[in-house]
């Protein structure tokens, strides 16, 4: 390998919750392991686990009651986020200590850009970031190189665990392209089922396809996916893109001053399922919401709370939203009501982030509330609803994959 053109990397940690956990505790190496939530009642579902437990065929998001029937010795463990956070933080200043170019991508997982660094031997210097992971965090991790992010992100799961692949575009043919292409980054199973229905079935036939007809079946995403197909990806490595947040939020001055209780809240729910659709039409979810309100004498304030579960479903927002409603408004005659989601992050790129037991409760609620979308769409808003148990909504997490791990001080 020279050091002619871009020198990307994608740094994926093996195992990353498991793998913590048993650097803190080394009797754990070698055996099968997972995270999960409510294990002393095999309650939950398994977020992440070692390479021992996969070989009997657990995987993340069993439930744990699946898992153990599985693996009898299973090991479960309940999330310890402030070691995760702390590992997290080592690893990327480890990165740092070589460059700025780095862009997290989540807790577990970033690029590096090596470009300018004039190596001779870039290969040496990354089998020395993964040495150094290794022996100072006792973390084993995976490294893709290419010259692009895209090629970097395909090449770090090619060899797990404490695998370093290089991945060339002129090597597309005969490594990437016969792959499935469900397994190429950025396809999910909707959009596979969606390339199957036109006899795309690998990247290969991807990356020949007619752009016309990707475009009329994906829209502006299908050409983007056949040049990334055809390892095409001008994408920078952006160390400030993880800060980069922006906010989905509606407002209505309402046809008179309010002053009903029960008719406000009724504004809230309806500006909050509008905020919520706008969400999933943008595929992100938040982790902040702010409420404002502008009174009869047009003075106009806005509170906000930071949360440690992410906020993207109409009943979480709506709740929350008239929560912080009634802690600041002193009855008086109110104009408008706006409600507002911020601090954004692809929904994608956070599941690994999600909070255990919201992740939970939504995996349950998915179907139905996608089915609930649907039919109003069809048929108007109201025509369909779920019984929500209202205090489900009012807990905060204390146990978080959320975005601060990159802000916080631990």
């Amino acid at each position: 390998m020279t050091a002619k053109g871009r020198i990307i990397l994608h740094i994926d940690m093996n195992s990353f919750y498991a793998s913590v956990e048993a650097a803190y505790q080394p009797e754990l190496k070698g055996k099968p392991v997972a995270i999960a939530g409510n294990p002393e009642e095999r309650r939950g579902i398994v977020v992440t686990c070692s390479y021992e437990a996969r070989a009997y065929g657990v995987y993340t998001t069993m439930n744990v009651r699946e898992a153990m029937k599985l693996c009898p010795d299973l090991i479960v463990l309940r999330p310890d986020f402030d070691k995760y956070r702390k590992a997290s933080k080592a690893m990327f200043d480890i990165l740092r200590s070589y460059t700025h170019l780095v862009e997290p991508v989540s807790i577990d997982e970033g690029y590096m850009d090596l470009t300018d660094l004039g190596l001779d031997d870039p290969l040496a210097t990354v089998k020395e970031i993964q040495d150094r992971i290794l022996r100072e965090l006792d973390l084993p991790c995976s490294i893709g190189v290419s010259p692009n992010k895209f090629l970097s992100k395909m090449a770090s799961d090619m060899k797990k665990p404490l695998g370093i692949t290089i991945l060339r575009k002129r090597e597309l043919p005969e490594i990437l392209w016969p792959m499935p292409v469900e397994e190429m980054h950025g396809v999910g199973k909707k959009t596979a089922e969606k390339l199957a229905g036109i006899s795309i079935h690998t990247i290969g036939d991807l990356a020949s396809a007619e752009d016309i007809q990707l475009k009329a079946l994906l829209g502006i995403n299908g050409p983007r996916l056949k040049n990334r197909a055809n390892g095409i990806d001008t994408r920078k490595v952006d160390p400030d893109s993880v800060y980069d947040f922006k906010s989905v939020g509606n407002s209505t001055t309402l046809p008179r001053d309010y002053t009903n209780q029960a008719d406000l809240m009724k504004v809230l729910e309806g500006l909050s399922g509008k905020v919520s659709d706008r969400l999933k039409s943008k595929d992100v979810i938040g982790y902040s919401l702010s409420v404002m309100i502008r009174f009869k004498n047009r003075k106009t304030i806005t509170r906000s709370m930071t949360f440690r579960h992410p906020l993207f479903e109409k009943d979480k927002i709506a709740g929350e939203a008239k929560s912080l409603f009634l802690k600041h408004w002193d009855g008086a005659p109110i104009r408008l009501l706006g409600v507002t989601v911020q601090d954004l992050q692809e929904r994608s790129q956070a599941y690994k982030q999600i909070d255990l037991f919201s992740y939970e409760e939504d995996a349950k609620y998915e179907p139905i509330d996608r089915l609930i979308s649907d039919m109003e769409k069809k048929f108007g808003t109201g025509i369909l609803s779920r019984g929500v148990k209202t205090a489900a909504n009012r807990y905060k997490s204390e146990t978080s994959f959320s975005k601060d791990f990159l802000d916080k001080d631990v």
